[in-house]
């Protein structure tokens, strides 16, 4: 490789990273440490990122399970070493928790955040979050009910308004 396609490689590079880093919304640039406290709080009181507490011992399991399957008489030194990697990787779950915090600070103002972690911590807000699902359950159940009759009402006035216009004959049936 020459000198010039390295420097033109390297220029090729240069320009990459300073594209990618324009195209980067201001927010997230100059997020304040107070705004992230604010998203990292918010967060915290959704529980928006709990959901991905598994993510690593899953992996770990899969993994585990993948190689004694493959080597089932190395399965007791498996488990260890697959152990000893997944705690080692434990800590980066805290980039996901910094990702999560610049998504939240980059969609809600530092106020906005402020007053969701205060609701989501209250008494109102606690009961918010335990009982939407009850709310959710019920509100998809009557959705296909409704859903249900609507379907069975719209082919009814069709197949009525159907036989009125075509001369009292047989509409299409079901």
């Amino acid at each position: 490789m020459t000198i010039h396609h390295k420097a033109r490689r390297a220029a090729a590079a240069i320009v990459a990273v300073v594209a990618i880093g324009l195209t980067l919304p201001a927010s997230a640039q100059d997020v304040s440490e107070s705004h992230l406290q604010a998203a990292r709080a918010a967060i915290g009181s959704l529980n928006a990122t709990e959901e991905f507490d598994d993510i690593l011992p899953a992996a770990a399991q899969a993994l585990k399970a993948e190689l004694i399957q493959k080597d089932p008489n190395l399965q007791g030194l498996i488990i260890e070493v697959v152990d000893q990697q997944a705690l080692k990787l434990a800590p980066r779950r805290g980039d996901l928790e910094r990702e999560a915090a610049l998504a939240y600070a980059r969609t809600f103002t530092e106020d906005e955040l402020n007053g969701i972690a205060q609701f989501y911590t209250s008494a109102p807000g606690i009961a918010f979050k335990t009982k939407s699902p009850l709310v959710t359950r019920d509100l998809l159940q009557a959705a296909d009910i409704w859903q249900k009759g609507l379907a069975r009402d719209l082919a009814v006035a069709v197949n009525e308004e159907m036989k009125k216009r075509a001369g009292g004959g047989e509409a299409a049936s079901d």
